[in-house]
Protein backbone atom coordinates (compact mmCIF):
# COMPACT_ATOMS: atom_id res chain seq x y z
CA UNK A 1 0.00 0.00 0.00
CA UNK A 2 1.25 3.13 -1.32
CA UNK A 3 2.13 5.64 1.76
CA UNK A 4 2.07 9.63 1.68
CA UNK A 5 4.48 11.47 4.25
CA UNK A 6 2.32 14.29 4.13
CA UNK A 7 -1.10 14.26 3.73
CA UNK A 8 -2.18 17.04 1.51
CA UNK A 9 -4.19 19.46 3.68
CA UNK A 10 -8.12 20.06 3.83
CA UNK A 11 -8.65 22.07 0.15
CA UNK A 12 -11.02 25.04 0.28
CA UNK A 13 -11.77 26.12 -3.62
CA UNK A 14 -10.51 29.70 -4.15
CA UNK A 15 -14.09 30.94 -4.96
CA UNK A 16 -12.50 32.64 -8.29
CA UNK A 17 -11.25 28.99 -9.32
CA UNK A 18 -14.74 28.15 -9.12
CA UNK A 19 -17.27 28.13 -12.51
CA UNK A 20 -19.61 30.84 -12.39
CA UNK A 21 -22.39 28.42 -13.03
CA UNK A 22 -21.89 26.95 -9.36
CA UNK A 23 -22.30 29.96 -7.77
CA UNK A 24 -25.07 31.26 -9.86
CA UNK A 25 -28.05 29.89 -7.46
CA UNK A 26 -28.42 28.42 -3.68
CA UNK A 27 -29.49 24.79 -5.91
CA UNK A 28 -26.14 25.20 -7.62
CA UNK A 29 -23.82 26.02 -4.76
CA UNK A 30 -25.52 22.92 -3.05
CA UNK A 31 -24.75 20.99 -5.70
CA UNK A 32 -21.09 21.98 -6.08
CA UNK A 33 -21.11 21.12 -2.45
CA UNK A 34 -22.40 18.03 -2.74
CA UNK A 35 -19.28 17.67 -5.32
CA UNK A 36 -16.58 18.64 -2.67
CA UNK A 37 -18.61 16.40 -0.54
CA UNK A 38 -17.93 13.02 -3.13
CA UNK A 39 -13.90 14.77 -3.03
CA UNK A 40 -13.80 14.40 0.98
CA UNK A 41 -15.43 11.20 1.19
CA UNK A 42 -12.70 9.64 -1.48
CA UNK A 43 -9.88 11.38 1.01
CA UNK A 44 -11.52 9.77 4.10
CA UNK A 45 -11.33 6.28 2.89
CA UNK A 46 -7.58 6.66 1.69
CA UNK A 47 -6.73 8.26 5.30
CA UNK A 48 -8.83 4.89 6.81
CA UNK A 49 -6.62 2.93 5.14
CA UNK A 50 -3.29 4.64 5.81
CA UNK A 51 -4.02 4.87 9.47
CA UNK A 52 -4.72 0.86 9.46
CA UNK A 53 -1.29 0.71 7.68
CA UNK A 54 -0.12 2.95 10.12
CA UNK A 55 -1.58 0.57 12.91
CA UNK A 56 0.30 -2.33 11.86
CA UNK A 57 3.34 -3.74 13.08
CA UNK A 58 6.47 -2.41 11.62
CA UNK A 59 7.71 -6.10 10.47
CA UNK A 60 4.65 -6.47 8.26
CA UNK A 61 5.38 -3.60 5.85
CA UNK A 62 6.14 -3.79 2.49
CA UNK A 63 9.04 -3.33 1.40
CA UNK A 64 7.44 -0.49 -1.31
CA UNK A 65 5.34 0.95 1.26
CA UNK A 66 7.30 3.83 3.11
CA UNK A 67 6.17 4.19 6.43
CA UNK A 68 7.22 5.61 9.30
CA UNK A 69 9.09 3.89 11.85
CA UNK A 70 9.06 4.08 16.03
CA UNK A 71 7.22 7.15 17.53
CA UNK A 72 7.27 8.96 13.60
CA UNK A 73 4.97 5.95 13.30
CA UNK A 74 2.30 7.13 16.27
CA UNK A 75 2.81 10.89 15.56
CA UNK A 76 1.98 10.35 11.59
CA UNK A 77 -0.75 8.36 13.11
CA UNK A 78 -2.46 11.19 15.51
CA UNK A 79 -1.98 13.18 12.16
CA UNK A 80 -4.59 10.88 9.79
CA UNK A 81 -6.95 10.06 12.46
CA UNK A 82 -7.26 13.93 13.14
CA UNK A 83 -7.24 14.80 9.60
CA UNK A 84 -9.76 11.93 9.26
CA UNK A 85 -12.38 13.34 11.70
CA UNK A 86 -11.82 16.79 10.48
CA UNK A 87 -13.47 16.08 7.03
CA UNK A 88 -15.71 13.21 8.43
CA UNK A 89 -17.24 16.43 11.06
CA UNK A 90 -16.98 18.65 7.09
CA UNK A 91 -18.82 15.40 5.40
CA UNK A 92 -21.71 15.40 7.66
CA UNK A 93 -22.04 19.19 8.11
CA UNK A 94 -22.10 19.66 3.87
CA UNK A 95 -24.85 16.60 3.54
CA UNK A 96 -26.86 18.14 6.85
CA UNK A 97 -26.74 21.45 4.88
CA UNK A 98 -27.57 19.83 1.82
CA UNK A 99 -30.69 18.38 3.52
CA UNK A 100 -31.73 21.54 5.05
CA UNK A 101 -31.68 23.16 1.74
CA UNK A 102 -34.05 20.89 0.46
CA UNK A 103 -36.35 20.64 3.24
CA UNK A 104 -36.45 24.82 2.74
CA UNK A 105 -36.94 24.24 -0.93
CA UNK A 106 -39.86 21.87 0.08
CA UNK A 107 -39.56 19.62 -2.94
CA UNK A 108 -41.90 16.75 -3.29
CA UNK A 109 -40.53 13.35 -2.26
CA UNK A 110 -41.60 12.14 -5.86
CA UNK A 111 -39.47 14.82 -7.34
CA UNK A 112 -36.63 13.05 -5.89
CA UNK A 113 -36.83 9.56 -6.30
CA UNK A 114 -34.74 7.95 -8.60
CA UNK A 115 -36.13 7.02 -12.17
CA UNK A 116 -36.90 2.95 -13.19
CA UNK A 117 -34.58 0.92 -13.99
CA UNK A 118 -33.91 1.69 -17.77
CA UNK A 119 -35.13 4.90 -18.04
CA UNK A 120 -33.76 6.83 -20.77
CA UNK A 121 -34.87 10.82 -20.35
CA UNK A 122 -35.07 12.59 -23.40
CA UNK A 123 -32.71 14.71 -24.99
CA UNK A 124 -33.34 18.37 -23.24
CA UNK A 125 -36.31 17.34 -21.83
CA UNK A 126 -38.07 17.58 -25.44
CA UNK A 127 -38.76 15.85 -28.63
CA UNK A 128 -41.58 14.41 -30.22
CA UNK A 129 -42.79 10.94 -28.96
CA UNK A 130 -41.27 7.91 -31.15
CA UNK A 131 -44.40 5.27 -29.87
CA UNK A 132 -47.90 5.67 -28.51
CA UNK A 133 -47.32 5.83 -24.63
CA UNK A 134 -43.51 6.79 -24.44
CA UNK A 135 -42.49 8.57 -21.76
CA UNK A 136 -41.98 12.28 -22.24
CA UNK A 137 -39.80 14.56 -20.39
CA UNK A 138 -40.32 17.08 -17.75
CA UNK A 139 -40.68 20.05 -20.17
CA UNK A 140 -43.15 18.48 -22.28
CA UNK A 141 -45.12 17.47 -19.05
CA UNK A 142 -45.30 20.78 -17.98
CA UNK A 143 -46.28 22.26 -21.51
CA UNK A 144 -48.76 19.94 -21.56
CA UNK A 145 -50.27 20.52 -17.62
CA UNK A 146 -49.77 24.26 -18.90
CA UNK A 147 -51.77 24.16 -21.83
CA UNK A 148 -54.63 21.81 -20.30
CA UNK A 149 -54.92 24.75 -17.55
CA UNK A 150 -55.42 27.35 -20.24
CA UNK A 151 -57.76 25.57 -21.75
CA UNK A 152 -59.84 25.06 -18.90
CA UNK A 153 -59.25 28.37 -18.10
CA UNK A 154 -60.61 30.12 -21.32
CA UNK A 155 -63.52 27.75 -21.42
CA UNK A 156 -64.42 28.58 -17.57
CA UNK A 157 -64.37 32.00 -19.15
CA UNK A 158 -66.10 31.59 -22.16
CA UNK A 159 -68.78 29.73 -19.98
CA UNK A 160 -69.16 32.78 -17.37
CA UNK A 161 -69.68 35.71 -20.35
CA UNK A 162 -72.45 33.86 -22.12
CA UNK A 163 -75.63 34.67 -21.07
CA UNK A 164 -77.75 32.42 -18.88
CA UNK A 165 -79.92 30.51 -20.96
Amino acid sequence: MAYRQEPPPIQENDPSEIDPIWTSSRTARQIYALGEVEKDITRLLSLAASSVSLLTLPQTDEPEDILPQGEERSEQFVLEVSEYFERLDSIQVAIRSSLAHIRQSRIAPSAITAPPLGFVPPSLGVGLPRAAGASRGLQEERVDRDAWVGILDALTRLKESQPHE
